[in-house]
């Protein structure tokens, strides 16, 4: 297919979709609380979200395959629309629970049709390119989404902002349909046409691009290498690992770390991370309306300045991480600063001072996001590459489920304070395995 043709549209879907999800997501823990439902439930279906997001990327990789881009596309917005508009009109905490868990399968899965069809559409010169345009109009739906829910939570329901995302989502069911296709697709298919001329409505034999969340491999697995697969054969000076050229594919040989011990470092850090940023999407709404006492409008422009924090971040921590080299250094530095972010709020109530926090821990989030998977890409083979990304992103969303619940108990015998100095465990946690990793990289200095 002309994948130029279609990338208006395919933003326009991401943009409304991601402004979707970033309406409701400083307003849902408000929201459900009005229902009365205790701490350890409402942990129960937020935790909902990320198991459907684990277990909604193979399932959507089988649809895009069986239906096509176009109708794989339209089917997940449908899907979102009905959550949406459930929430509007739910109160049983049952029903609450299953659109929560509908949400997470429907909001995988859209990331995965979406990078399928610019990874079966584009080529290696352009790939890249139409990624980021994807990851831009996402980023602007994160920024607006907000600030707009916010705002209509001052004057009206709580319910309204779910209604509004609503139509966002059939509004992107419309461009999805407005997708264009031509009827020589099947015949270039058939004929050998290249992957520049697929069409969208006919899904490849093979997705090339494997989902990060794909669970066909099991998570953390490290069947595919043995503990004597090591990636380095000699050792060399340290500064000249960090030194070499990013889209360098040789693997720099400086440390005897085994392809399974940096699946587990690696796995162990990002689980560890996702586990803090769980916690932090799931309980600062509740945090700063009861500790805080903030309205909604103020909790949901403090999402919004870390959201304008990170997207104007991260090109200049992009281009620092490959200066610098030390990637795993620009990672610590990343979860400290969002260590800040948590014990600025932690320590005054002041929208000044925790919006500053909030710029922050914005930057911190550049910088981990950044520099962790340039990491793994300095280091892990080109032939397993995508296999331990994979794994590592999956096993991350298992934090996600289980930090949540954690936070629930906290909730139940402490207090909602205790809720965020877990956090700070998990973040300090996370310094420390990437601490012990880098010492490990830097053993044959010198």
């Amino acid at each position: 297919m002309d994948i130029r043709r279609n990338l208006p549209l395919l933003m326009t879907i991401c943009f409304l979709s991601q402004m979707g999800g970033f309406m409701i997501l400083p307003l849902f823990p408000l929201f459900i609380e009005e229902f009365g439902l205790s701490g350890w439930m409402m942990g129960v279906i937020f935790a909902l979200f990320y198991v459907g997001k684990v277990i909604g990327g193979v399932p959507a990789a089988a649809i895009y395959k069986k239906l096509g881009g176009k109708n794989a596309l339209i089917l997940m917005l449908i899907l979102l629309a009905v959550c949406m508009g459930g929430f509007a009109v739910s109160s049983a905490a049952v029903l609450f629970g299953l659109l929560r868990l509908l949400q997470g399968l429907a909001s995988t899965g859209l990331t995965v049709v979406v990078r399928s069809i610019i990874g079966d559409g584009g080529n290696v010169d352009n790939r890249g390119l139409y990624n980021g345009y994807i990851s831009s109009s996402e980023g602007g739906g994160m920024v607006l989404g907000p600030v707009i829910s916010g705002w209509l939570a001052l004057h009206w329901p709580l319910s309204v902002p779910f209604l509004l995302v609503t139509v966002c989502c059939l509004m992107a069911v419309v461009a999805a349909m407005g997708i264009k296709t031509t009827s020589q697709a099947r015949a270039n298919h058939e004929s050998g046409g290249t992957l520049s001329d697929y069409q969208l409505e006919e899904p490849l034999a093979t997705v090339n691009q494997e989902p990060l969340d794909n669970l066909t491999h099991s998570l953390l697995s490290t069947d595919d290498v043995s503990d004597d697969d090591t990636i380095i054969d000699s050792p060399v000076e340290y500064t000249s690992l960090f030194n070499q050229a990013p889209e360098s594919t040789t693997i720099g040989p400086t440390t005897e770390f085994t392809q399974r011990q940096q699946l587990i470092g690696y796995g162990t850090v990002h689980f560890l991370e996702m586990s803090a940023y769980a916690v932090f999407l799931t309980y600062f709404a509740l945090y700063a309306a009861h500790i805080m006492h903030w309205d909604p409008f103020a909790t949901s422009l403090a999402f919004t300045v870390s959201g304008i924090s990170t997207l104007a971040a991260a090109p200049f921590v992009g281009y620092l991480s490959d200066r610098m080299g030390d990637r795993l250094l620009l990672c610590m530095l990343g979860m400290f600063l969002i260590g800040i972010e948590v014990a600025v709020f932690l320590s005054t109530s002041s929208h000044l001072w925790v919006y500053v926090g909030m710029l922050i821990g914005g930057v911190g989030g550049a910088c981990y996001m950044d520099s962790f998977f340039a990491h793994i890409g300095d280091h892990i083979p080109d032939e397993s590459r995508s296999s331990v990304i994979g794994k590592i992103v999956s096993a991350a969303e298992i934090g996600s489920i289980v930090s949540p619940l954690v936070a629930a108990l906290l909730t139940e015998v402490g207090s909602l304070y205790s809720v965020f100095v877990f956090n700070l465990v998990l973040i300090a946690a996370a310094i420390v395995v990437q601490a012990v990793m880098r010492s490990r990289y830097r053993l044959k200095e010198g």
